[in-house]
């Protein structure tokens, strides 16, 4: 598998990365530990996990197939703190709450460093420059080796992102997770031109539209699909509108004339996007990996590219469109 530079850094990534949500919920051990090897033999290094994931579950189980099944010199782990709900209600980015989260981790995971450390949420309680001093004290420690940032908006990510280069010694924030998908394109919008400016690398999350465009939902709701799951249900039901559909018909009809998967169509449209480092795969099973590593082989020529581009384009309004279209 293709490995990309992270950012402007010197972190390499595989274009793909394995998403851990569903492990310990809807994905049992033999299944993420198929995974793993599914994603490992194919030459996939990013495993992106959080603290949050099976309330830590997902870290202990991925330390237990860094043990048995795949070393952890070979994997480039990516963990996320600071989604928990503090006593508010609210994301909690404050210092202590961040490190002594970064510990647990660690800890769960069974390694002393990670390769990627993410803020999970964007704070508005804690000043940003101090959820960011934490990212510095967590590299120059030892205990990450890159700083990234998840779930914030331009704005954010901005002034994250200044803040950190305008002073020597601070660590340059070296990526942002995102959702980006045909589904989801919003971060156009104002991230992913903050990313690009900043040269922070997009990790893309739910790149298949949570699922939507593998087109299994075309006709009907699947009994073993997330959009059945009590677990995911409703994570998935936001993708089932109309404006949907007519986007998953077309990369239907794209996968038809390519011989090909609308999967595969729909993830090589996001992991060749500009600005991506990696699209993160979350699968419920080995199977499903499979299936989205075959991706590798396909390039989308030029004109399926456009004509999914314009079926999917978000719409622009002030201050994103031309003076003209005003």
């Amino acid at each position: 598998m293709h490995q990309r530079n992270l950012g402007r850094t010197g972190l390499r990534v595989s274009r793909l990365g394995l998403g851990t949500m569903t492990w310990t919920g809807d994905t049992d051990e033999a299944e993420a530990a198929e995974q793993l090897k599914v994603f490992a033999d194919a030459g996939g290094t990013l495993v992106d996990t959080a603290d949050v994931y099976g309330d830590g579950a997902a870290e202990y189980l991925l330390a237990r197939l860094m043990e048995s099944l795949v070393p952890r010199s070979e994997l480039v782990i990516a963990t996320k703190s600071g989604g928990a709900p503090g006593p508010d209600g609210r994301p909690d980015a404050s210092r202590g709450r961040l490190l002594a989260a970064l510990d647990a981790s660690l800890r769960r995971l069974g390694t002393d460093y990670v390769d990627l450390w993410q803020v999970h949420a964007f704070d508005p309680a804690t000043p940003t420059e101090e959820t960011l001093h934490a990212l510095d004290l967590a590299v120059s420690s030892g205990r990450a080796r890159y700083a990234g940032v998840a779930d914030h908006c331009g704005w954010q990510l901005a002034k994250a992102a200044t803040w950190q280069r305008a002073v020597p010694g601070r660590v340059p924030l070296s990526s942002v997770l995102m959702e980006y998908s045909l589904l989801q394109r919003g971060i156009e919008r104002e991230v992913l031109p903050a990313a690009l400016d900043a040269g922070v690398g997009l990790l893309a999350a739910s790149p298949l539209g949570r699922g939507v465009l593998t087109g299994k939902y075309r006709h009907g709701l699947p009994a073993e699909s997330r959009g059945s799951s009590p677990y995911l249900a409703g994570f998935v039901k936001p993708y089932l509108s109309g404006r949907s559909r007519r986007i998953v018909d077309a990369v239907a009809t794209a996968a038809d004339g390519l011989a090909s998967s609308p999967l595969a169509v729909a993830l090589s449209w996001v992991r060749d996007r500009p600005g991506v480092a990696s699209a993160v795969v979350g699968a419920r099973t080995g199977a499903q990996l499979q299936a989205a590593l075959s991706v590798e082989a396909l390039t989308l020529p030029d004109e399926i590219r456009g004509a999914l581009d314009d079926i999917s384009a978000p719409v622009r309004r002030y201050p994103d469109q031309d003076w003209n279209e005003l």
